[in-house]
C-alpha cells in the first residue's frame, strides 16, 4: 500500500506511513468505496436549525416574566390559585432561563464575529472652475499619449 500524501511505499495493515506518519486506516476502506458512516446525533427538529436571535431572547425573557405575573395573579385573584399557582412558575422560569441563554450565546457571536463598522461615504471632489456651458459637438483634446514620443526610438537612425 502506498502513502497518499508522501507516496512511501508500506506494508498492508499497518495504521501508520512510516515516513510521514499519515493515518492509513481509511486509505483500505476508501479504495473498496466503504468508509464508515459518521454517528448521527440526535436532535429535535426545531433544534437542528434554530440560530440564536436577539428577538428570540427577547421574547423568552418576556413570556418568562409574563408567565411570573400570571402565577402572582392566580394566587390573588383565583380561589383555588393558593394551591397551585406555584406550578406556573416552571415554564417562567424555562423560558427566562432560555431567554438568557440566548442572550448570551448572541453577545457571545457578536464578540467572535464582530459586525463591520459602517464608515461615512467620502464625498466626491468638487466640480471644476471651468464654469462655462459646454457645446456637446465641440471635440476635446484628447490627453496626450505615453507612448507617441517613444515610437521615435525604434525608428533606425538617419544616414548622413
Amino acid at each position: 500500500m502506498y502513502c497518499p500524501s508522501c507516496g512511501t511505499e508500506n506494508q498492508d495493515g499497518v495504521k501508520f506511513c512510516r515516513l510521514c506518519g499519515v493515518n492509513l486506516s481509511l486509505v483500505p476502506q476508501a479504495l473498496t468505496g466503504q468508509l464508515p458512516q459518521e454517528p448521527s446525533t440526535r436532535r429535535s427538529r426545531r433544534d437542528r436549525h434554530h440560530q440564536p436571535s436577539m428577538e428570540s431572547a427577547i421574547r423568552n425573557l418576556f413570556m418568562g416574566i409574563g408567565f411570573i405575573f400570571v402565577s402572582l395573579a392566580i394566587m390573588r385573584f383565583v380561589p383555588a390559585g393558593r394551591i397551585w399557582w406555584f406550578w406556573m412558575l416552571i415554564p417562567a422560569f424555562g423560558m427566562l432561563g432560555k431567554g438568557f441563554s440566548e442572550y448570551f450565546a448572541v453577545k457571545n457571536n457578536q464578540e467572535k464575529f464582530p459586525q463591520p463598522v459602517n464608515r461615512p461615504v467620502i464625498a466626491p471632489p468638487p466640480p471644476s472652475v471651468d464654469s462655462r456651458p459646454r457645446n456637446t459637438g465641440e471635440m476635446l483634446q484628447p490627453p496626450a499619449s505615453v507612448t507617441e514620443s517613444t515610437t521615435k526610438l525604434f525608428d533606425p537612425p538617419a544616414e548622413k
